[in-house]
């Protein structure tokens, strides 16, 4: 992994929406209304002549508007817009201080090249961690087993994993099933044991895909060309654990955390 792009802070460019929905600034109040109410995803849209950008319209300036009315007569022109080559934690800074859950981005022209949104800031902050924690495993096992080992991104089939923790906690499930509805999970982190796929971090994850029907995910991938002996993979087998089914949930009440609160409650 080069260093000093690691340390790079990442931008609008590399996280935002590349295929933007937008409407133009004749288009009515109640054609809008309609697209708003009939989607899952937009509360409000850019408002564009062209590529260039006019305004932006929220489902809060309709309310008070008539049906037959142009988006213009009604959308915010005071508009807060982001370059693709800001850094995303200056993009974060403007979401969080205006209260505001999406910024259209712009080129130097003042032409839409994209949409970034308070998800998108977070997902980039859920990935930047991910790389520490893959280098920190990737090291201790080189020093461990005297070798050196290379690493890539890639695709991995779930069904080609082979589990190295037992159970999953309920509770962590919905969350990483809600995160992964939400395109917020962050990459596994898989050992290919010359051939044999490891997940080494990002089981409630999968457990999760699984039951999402997602059939494969992004993964941090270190990669052994001569198999070695690992105490994951000892593991594994000894826990008869060969594909994602003979993972176990546990329901919430057994979570280690909470089985501590009460007894520290007990102890009052």
């Amino acid at each position: 992994m080069d260093v000093a792009s690691d340390r790079r802070k990442p931008q609008v460019e590399e996280y935002m929406t590349r295929d933007v929905a937008t409407v133009s600034p004749d288009t009515t109040v109640g054609s809008v209304a309609t697209r708003i109410a009939e989607s899952d995803e937009h509360s409000g849209f850019p408002v564009c002549e062209r590529r260039r950008v006019e305004g932006f319209v929220s489902a809060r300036d309709l309310l008070l508007a008539g049906d037959d009315e142009p988006i213009f007569k009604v959308m915010t022109t005071d508009l807060l817009v982001a370059h693709p080559e800001m850094k995303v934690t200056d993009a974060a800074r403007v979401i969080l201080r205006s209260g505001i859950q999406k910024l259209p981005v712009v080129d130097d022209a003042g032409n839409l090249v994209g949409i970034i949104s308070n998800a998108d800031v977070i997902r980039s902050q859920i990935e930047r961690a991910t790389p520490e924690k893959v280098g920190k495993l990737k090291r201790t096992l080189e020093q461990i087993h005297e070798i050196e080992l290379s690493e890539e991104r890639r695709t991995v089939p779930l069904a080609a994993l082979t589990p190295t923790q037992g159970r999953v906690y309920a509770d962590e499930l919905e969350g990483r099933r809600y995160e992964l509805e939400r395109g917020l999970a962050e990459p596994l982190v898989v050992i290919d044991n010359d051939g044999t796929l490891l997940l080494a971090d990002g089981h409630h994850r999968v457990l999760a895909a699984d039951r999402l029907g997602i059939d494969e995910m992004d993964a941090y991938v270190i990669v052994v060309d001569r198999e070695i002996d690992l105490g994951m993979a000892r593991t594994a087998a000894k826990e008869g654990l060969e594909r994602i089914g003979d993972i176990d949930v546990v329901d919430y009440a057994r979570h280690p955390l909470v089985q501590t609160t009460k007894r520290l409650q007990s102890e009052e």
